[in-house]
């Protein structure tokens, strides 16, 4: 049985002071052992969330690294940064990523690879666009960018990785994606990995489902046999999150 992983996504929000006041505030509403619980955050909340986070069962995770171990690249953020302060989990080619600072599907697997070889947990992200979906080719685009990401990933990895899969014409739009169209994907996308590995690869590895999830969505889609929990947006920046964790 997969233990639901439930993720919230930041995004470019909240201040160092605010971060800690917001785990604070999730904290007591959050704590459901029964769930994986994970906020990723901007890299500059990421230690004072750690130090607020103490004692509880939620996990701080970033949004981004780069696949160098060091060296003259300004502005990001390496994974020994991430695992000298305790990181186990990081958000890699979310559609934003991709769409707003170039990240190819090929990025992406170099970023992937060098989160296993660090020990972290990657949250690899995958999604249509409006126009791909209209088009019939939803299922297509989403194997490709599954194939990719995992190149030359190892089984026993891969069983370890996350995948949000989240459609990007429901990301912060307010709309969401049906359950069936949900679940659809998320089978798909566990049969490309059942085809890349094998059954147990594609039955251990968790597939979460983002985009506008709320707590009037969680229960429904959440409950799906291919639907192991969630990547939250703007829902993860309100006491509304403690909802969606506690969604039986």
């Amino acid at each position: 049985m997969r233990k639901k992983i439930i993720a919230g996504n930041w995004k470019m929000n909240m201040t160092p002071s605010q971060a800690v006041a917001l785990v604070n505030e999730l904290k007591p509403l959050v704590a459901n052992e029964e769930v994986d619980v994970v906020f990723c955050v901007p890299a500059i909340d990421i230690i004072p969330a750690m130090e607020a986070a103490k004692g509880s069962n939620i996990n701080i995770g970033a949004e981004n690294m780069y696949f160098e171990e060091s060296g003259a690249y300004t502005g990001e953020i390496s994974p020994a940064m991430l695992t000298d302060v305790g990181v186990k989990y990081v958000v890699l080619g979310h559609s934003e990523r991709r769409e707003y600072f170039a990240e190819t599907d090929q990025t992406v697997n170099k970023k992937v690879l060098k989160a296993f070889e660090h020990g972290i947990t990657p949250i690899i992200c995958c999604g249509e666009t409006l126009e791909q979906r209209e088009q019939g080719v939803t299922i297509d685009f989403i194997r490709q960018q599954i194939k990719i990401a995992f190149l030359n990933v190892t089984a026993d990895q891969a069983k370890s990785a996350v995948i949000a899969y989240e459609p990007i014409w429901a990301i912060g739009t307010g709309k969401v994606a049906t359950t069936a169209q949900a679940q659809e994907v998320c089978a798909a996308i566990r049969a490309c990995i059942n085809e890349l590995y094998d059954e147990a690869t594609g039955s251990a590895i968790r597939i979460q489902y983002g985009g506008s999830v709320s707590a009037d969505s969680a229960a429904e889609l959440f409950a799906q046999p291919d639907i192991d929990g969630g990547l939250v947006g703007g829902a993860s920046l309100k006491a509304d999150f403690g909802k969606i964790v506690n969604y039986k």
